[in-house]
């Protein structure tokens, strides 16, 4: 797939992390129908890969799906075998080299400059700025859009909608969006304040990173 052309399409990723298997398959699968075509699975979320394949047998080859915190070689392949299409990374690692020699594009994740530069050359497709909320906001990407005027960067971690305007305004191709969006909805024992709260949460966050911002990227 083409990451770069779908992150600065639909401008958002959808991040399912859970313990109930299960619940977030339902997650992935309600997501996906509300129209959120980026979602990434995280392998820190109970029997991830499982979930990555049953999702992939639901929606089809042609579909994005991610796998997110893949940290080592092993990660990447296992990814890759489950049906991702797709790495997230939390830091510059094996996970972002070996996914590359495997041919998924990857989402690799930063914090510096010098991470950045680093994921640079090994060939990342587009910067996950995380964590980002943690690390000074719009701000802080505005800063680094200084030395790096034209990197692709998604701002992950503590993303609400209010600060997903900001990261666009200021220049994100794209926001990653975990709990602010998910809720408890893939976690075993609850319904995330129901199916339909998901779904309205879904389509807030559409609605935000629809609207026009003052970035000329």
């Amino acid at each position: 797939m083409d990451l770069l052309t779908a992150l600065r399409t639909h401008r958002i990723v959808a991040i399912v992390r859970g313990d109930d298997p299960d619940a977030a398959l339902r997650t992935v699968l309600t997501l996906a129908d509300e129209g959120l075509a980026l979602i990434e699975v995280s392998l820190s979320g109970k029997d991830a890969l499982d979930v990555i394949r049953r999702a992939r047998a639901a929606l089809g080859p042609t579909a994005p799906l991610g796998a997110g915190t893949v940290l080592t070689g092993a990660d990447a392949s296992a990814a890759e075998e489950a049906g991702a299409d797709f790495v997230v990374t939390p830091a510059v690692c094996e996970g972002v080299s070996e996914a590359k020699r495997l041919g998924l594009p990857v989402l690799a994740g930063v914090m510096t400059p010098t991470d950045i530069v680093a994921a640079q050359r090994l060939g990342a497709d587009a910067y996950k700025l995380f964590p980002a909320a943690q690390a000074g906001g719009p701000g802080y990407l505005k800063a680094l859009s200084g030395p790096f005027p034209d990197a692709p960067f998604v701002p992950v971690g503590g993303v609400d909608a209010e600060l997903a305007r900001g990261y666009l305004a200021q220049g994100a191709i794209a926001v990653g969006v975990g709990s602010p969006l998910i809720g408890d909805a893939a976690d075993s024992g609850t319904d995330g304040g129901g199916a339909e709260a998901l779904r309205a949460r879904a389509r807030g966050f559409l609605d935000v990173v629809r609207l026009p911002t003052d970035s000329g990227r």
